[in-house]
Formats: structure tokens, C-alpha cells, sequence
């Protein structure tokens, strides 16, 4: 089976800190460290997991952090197919406190893949599941090429300029930056998700699903979201009903919670 993910990245720099600082507070950071992350390469990341590969459309500047997150995204697995940008690859800075809740600052604007880029756009034909994170309107027409195709409703614009349908639009049910409305897309996503962390979310039409239990104490929150979005896309592709799909996404959730930054805490299937 094939997977892709066609979306972005950036570079994370995060601090553990036993609270976010106050306006002109300086605090001290308990532990630092720093990797490629965002909705794309946490979720590309997440599915080749699962799958035990994944591609990744993407665009990266042309700079030395370009070049390490392609690096260490291909040491995790993912197959980086990257369009590069005479710009500097996307940076963020993240808090993560005492209860595990991220807090980001991102720098710079996100580089996302667009169609008339040098990439092999024809090659999603053969994916069974894809998920979209960000790109232009005529690189997500292509990636209607795939069996099925998931996203994430941060990208609404272009998902309404696009006109292609979805298998399922996957978001936060209390992030505003996700908000989806019934009548925002058309043709409508075939079903939208809604994620609420510990009370589980859910799926219209289907009804609520619950949440996974945690497989450890709660560590960072940075990624669950993409990690849920992941683990649904891959349930979908790989032929399971939604309900199975959703509760799939849910122990993906559940897991990334228990590890430090984006990758540590992501599951593995036996």
C-alpha cells in the first residue's frame, strides 16, 4: 500500500518550562531541543509508522535547515519529495509546561508545494489514502488522484477554490483556525471530524466516538491533532470502516501525548 502526505514543514525549537512566561517575565527552561516538525512532517512521520513508509510532498527553503529537516524526516522514515524556496524554511518556537500543553510561536511563512513545481504529482495516482496539510488549489486537484483523500480545514481557502470532494475533513472541534461550517465546501466532505482530546470528538454523520486511554503519563501535546488526522487517513486507505478508522486515529492521539516533542511518543503497529 502507498501513503502520502502533501503539506509543510518547519523547524521547531522547544522548551520545557513549568509555565508559560508573563508579559516581561523571564524564566528559565528545564530542557531544550529541536527538530522538523508541523502538520506535514508530523503527520508524513506518523503514517510511515503505521504503513512502514510514507511520501512527503513539501517545499523547503534553500538553506541548512531545509536540507537537516529533509535529512532527519528521511531517517524517520519518509520518502521527501521537496520543491525548494530561495527562502528560509519556516522556524517555530514552542513552550510545552508542567501539563503538557504546547504553545507555538511560528516565524516566517509557511512554503507549501504548489502544482507547477518539479515534483512527481502523477505518482499520487497510485496512493490509496492522502492527506493534505497545504499546497496550492491545483496540487490538491491532483491529489484527488488518490483512493482517498483527507485534510485539514486550516486550509479552507484552498480547499473551497479547489472544488474536489473529500473522504474526511479532520480538525479541532475548539481551534477557531479550524473551524468548519456546513455549506463552507462544495461539493461537502463525505464526513467531517471533529476532535475534543480527552472526550473524544466526532463525526458527522456517525455520531461521537470516544477516546483512546493514555499508554502513559501525559508529556507534550505538540502534534496530537496531525498525529489523529494521520492514524485516520491510514485507517481509511487501509480499508477500515470509519469507526475503526476514528478509533485507530484516537490510540494515535493518545500516544503522541506521552512523548517529547513531535516523534517520540507516535505509535507503532506490532
Amino acid at each position: 500500500m502507498r501513503f502520502a502526505v502533501v503539506g509543510h514543514v518547519e523547524w521547531v525549537e522547544f522548551a520545557r518550562v513549568d509555565r508559560v512566561p508573563l508579559a516581561g517575565e523571564i524564566i528559565r527552561a528545564r530542557g531544550r531541543w529541536e527538530e522538523p516538525a508541523g502538520g506535514g512532517a508530523v503527520a508524513a512521520v506518523q503514517i510511515a509508522r503505521l504503513a512502514g513508509s510514507c511520501e512527503l510532498y513539501t517545499a523547503l527553503g534553500d538553506d541548512e535547515l531545509g536540507a537537516r529537516a529533509a535529512e532527519r524526516l528521511t531517517a524517520l522514515g519518509v520518502r521527501v519529495r521537496a520543491a525548494r524556496r530561495d527562502e528560509p524554511t519556516r522556524r517555530a518556537f514552542t513552550f510545552v509546561d508542567a501539563a503538557g500543553e504546547r504553545t507555538i510561536t511560528v516565524l516566517g511563512d509557511k512554503l507549501v508545494p504548489r502544482l507547477d513545481d518539479t515534483l512527481p504529482w502523477w505518482a499520487l495516482s497510485g496512493c490509496d489514502a492522502v492527506y493534505f496539510t497545504g499546497g496550492d488549489a491545483g496540487a490538491l486537484r491532483t491529489t484527488r488522484l488518490a483512493r482517498i483523500l483527507t485534510a485539514t480545514p486550516r486550509e479552507l481557502a484552498t480547499l473551497r477554490e479547489s472544488g474536489v470532494e473529500l473522504d474526511a475533513l479532520i480538525g479541532s472541534a475548539s481551534d477557531p483556525g479550524e473551524a468548519y461550517t456546513a455549506g463552507d465546501l462544495d461539493p461537502p466532505p463525505r464526513v467531517v471530524v471533529r476532535t475534543e482530546g480527552a472526550a473524544g470528538g466526532s463525526a458527522e454523520p456517525g455520531g461521537r466516538y470516544p477516546a483512546a486511554p493514555l499508554p502513559g503519563p501525559v508529556v507534550d501535546s505538540y502534534g496530537c491533532g496531525d498525529s489523529f488526522a494521520a492514524g485516520v487517513t491510514y485507517g481509511l486507505g487501509a480499508g477500515l470502516g470509519r469507526d475503526e478508522a476514528l478509533a485507530l486515529g484516537a490510540r494515535c492521539g493518545a500516544a503522541a501525548l506521552t512523548g517529547s516533542g513531535a516523534y517520540a511518543g507516535q505509535l507503532r503497529l506490532p
